[in-house]
């Protein structure tokens, strides 16, 4: 606990049987109380290794949900174990876990009510690896999304999140999508609730057993960014009404 607040690290896990124990081993149990691991259906031994280091919840999903399915399993799952802070960090060790202290602090403490590691801080995302394309892709989508939701993230496509408890009151992630996109409605769902997202330099690294989408997959990604950040805009002119924000 931090000040009285229980935290929980949440973990949405896909084929992350070869990651798992480094990941799990770096985090902070000093602070953390809780570790929720929710298994998309796997093809690997994720179930087995995750009993293994002794998690104690485990939900497997009996059919690929996809990521944002597997994200609203582990909101809902720690919410119903009383977590006051949630932590979401992806188990392929792409994150380093040993930020989850800072970001619990920016909550703890009232700075925010979200954090996010960002990989564009600095110079991480480059120098962990990531593609030029997908650097360059993340700008100019970064870019136009400050420009249609008013803000000055340095970028709304990191996996790693933590959240007061009070943000899941305010807004309904069970109308997002259980797809990739999921991560920037959520985003948007948070802006378009008065809420502000404090941000961290995060270092990052890309290898083989890290998670990632192939260009075809990044590019149908690409344009459901552009959507919702339109539709953000259009609901707050009063052109529309999306079902993605209504509480």
């Amino acid at each position: 606990m931090i000040k009285g607040k229980k935290i929980a690290v949440v973990l949405p896990a896909y084929n992350a049987a070869a990651t798992l124990e480094k990941t799990y081993n770096e985090i902070p149990f000093e602070i953390v109380d809780e570790v929720v691991l929710v298994d998309d259906n796997s093809r690997d031994e994720t179930i087995a290794k995750a009993k293994e280091l002794g998690i104690k919840h485990i939900i497997k999903h009996e059919v690929n949900r996809g990521y944002g399915g597997n994200q609203k399993s582990c909101y809902t799952k720690a919410l119903s174990i009383g977590a006051d802070i949630i932590v979401m960090l992806h188990p392929d060790y792409q994150y380093t876990p040993k930020l989850i202290e800072s970001m619990s602090y920016m909550i703890a403490n009232e700075v925010y009510p979200v954090a996010f590691g960002s990989r564009i801080l600095g110079k991480g995302a480059l120098k962990g690896g990531m593609p030029m394309y997908k650097y360059i892709a993340n700008r100019l989508l970064t870019l136009f999304q400050n420009i249609m939701m008013g803000q000055k993230l340095s970028e709304y496509h990191t996996g790693y999140r933590a959240f007061d408890k009070k943000i899941f009151e305010k807004i309904n992630i069970e109308a997002n999508s259980d797809d990739f996109i999921f991560d920037n409605e959520m985003i948007a769902q948070i802006f378009y609730a008065g809420f502000e997202i404090g941000e961290l330099t995060c270092p990052t690294k890309y290898f083989d057993e890290a998670s990632s989408i192939n260009f075809k997959r990044s590019s149908i990604y690409g344009l459901g960014v552009l959507k919702v950040s339109i539709l953000y805009r259009l609901n707050k002119w009063g052109f529309t009404k999306s079902k993605i924000f209504k509480v």
